[in-house]
């Protein structure tokens, strides 16, 4: 698990926005245009959010005719989910150590 890929994950992520596209793309592949009708933004700053999801590997577009579809990279998640999961652990082994000794 690649810190970078960590911390690249993390910042696109920290963007509640970011999170939203995410969340509409789970139900499949959008154009731009079709993301941007859903969000308080216009094509163009969803097209940089888009960037960004996209730079961090959260997000992949496949072009299609004059648009782009875009679409989640599930892999992409892995991991923020890797280190979730390694830090979560390391809480609840410290948590069990400490009722083990009382």
């Amino acid at each position: 698990m690649s810190n970078q890929a960590v911390e690249l994950a993390f910042d696109a992520l920290g963007e509640p926005l970011r999170r939203r596209i995410l969340e509409l793309l789970a139900d499949g592949p959008r154009p731009v245009a079709r993301i941007a009708d859903e969000l308080p933004i216009g094509r163009p700053a969803v097209s940089r959010h888009l960037k960004v999801l996209s730079s961090a590997g959260l997000v992949h577009h496949t072009p299609r005719g004059t648009r782009n579809l875009y679409a989640l990279a599930p892999a992409g998640l892995v991991p923020a989910q890797q280190w979730l999961v390694a830090t979560w652990d390391g809480v609840l082994a410290g948590y069990a150590a400490a009722v083990s000794t009382r």
